[in-house]
């Protein structure tokens, strides 16, 4: 068997969940058009038993999005995808082909220079490029020679994944199988349950509520027929909490009920979802608060 573990790499709102979901063929990581939407690392596996000449484990870490931090928050978010350099035997770097090139992509090329594995460059969201565009961008990033590999993708679509996993199969070494091959996540039910929320709350909130918002499972008890989950939606001031709530209490319902139509895809059984708010004033600079969320590399 071949086997091995790929960083997925970038700024934030490049596509990098996207591109996982795509890769997988299901849905492991939450997406959103706001930035910084993915906050920890994320690991999707990919198996192949038996359909072709060798068996393969390709294992993802989707990491969150590279920023300027503006709390602790975000310096703990940007040092586990940073964190995430180490042990892969393979690096993507994602970038947003139909943005701009600035100053922050010239950062993360001076971060690729680090890493000693293969490096991969993805152009996304080619179908909203021109060729003469595409080109352009290759040139910008291949005139460093750190990348051995150039896809030109969109995630979305599914344009050209098929070829880089395929393209990636050559990277892996002979090493054992990881994960079990009916698996495509190891991360628990509790965190992707969390999440599920956490994607409602960015789809509803809308431009209304920065990024100031955290939710924590008190509850979680499967049973055979129905799942009761008790979730905490945690923000930063009382403001905050009267938007995410709504007038009447109907922001919150549409959450719950999105949130709980999801998860009883998850799951498999009818979903019984508690939801609260609480206030944490300047959580997202608390190091326990961070901590205790999960937030932070060990």
């Amino acid at each position: 068997m071949k086997s091995g573990f790929i960083g997925i790499i970038g700024r934030p709102n490049v596509g990098k969940s996207t591109l996982l979901n795509k890769i997988l063929g299901e849905k492991i990581a939450i997406t959103s058009e706001k930035a910084q939407t993915t906050r920890n690392r994320i690991k999707g596996i990919y198996t192949e038993i038996g359909k072709g000449t060798e068996d393969v484990q390709m294992i993802f870490l989707d990491t969150p999005g590279i920023h300027k931090p503006k709390n602790k928050l975000g310096n703990a978010i940007n040092e586990t995808a940073i964190n995430t350099y180490r042990g892969v035997d393979v690096a993507l770097l994602v970038i947003d082909g139909s943005k701009p090139f600035g100053r922050g992509d010239e950062h993360m090329i001076s971060l690729m220079k680090d890493i000693s594995v293969p490096r991969i460059l993805i152009i996304n969201k080619i179908d909203l490029i021109s060729p003469e565009e595409y080109i352009d961008i290759y040139e910008k990033y291949m005139k460093e020679d750190l990348f051995d590999d150039v896809f030109g993708i969109s995630a979305l679509n599914g344009t050209n994944v098929s070829e880089l996993i395929e393209n990636l199969k050559k990277y892996m070494l002979d090493g054992p199988m990881y994960f079990p091959d009916d698996i495509s996540t190891d991360s628990p039910m509790r965190f992707l349950v969390s999440e599920i929320i956490r994607e409602k709350i960015l789809m509803y909130l809308e431009q209304e509520i920065p990024h100031g918002v955290a939710v924590e499972i008190e509850e979680y008890d499967e049973g055979d027929s129905i799942t009761r989950i008790g979730a905490v939606i945690i923000c930063e001031n009382p403001r905050h909490k009267s938007i995410i709530i709504g007038k009447g209490g109907r922001k919150i319902k549409g959450i719950g009920k999105s949130a709980r139509l999801e998860i009883e895809e998850l799951v498999g059984t009818k979903v019984f979802l508690n939801l609260w708010v609480k206030v944490k004033d300047k959580w997202r600079n608390s190091d326990t608060m961070i901590k205790n969320l999960g937030f932070k590399d060990e």
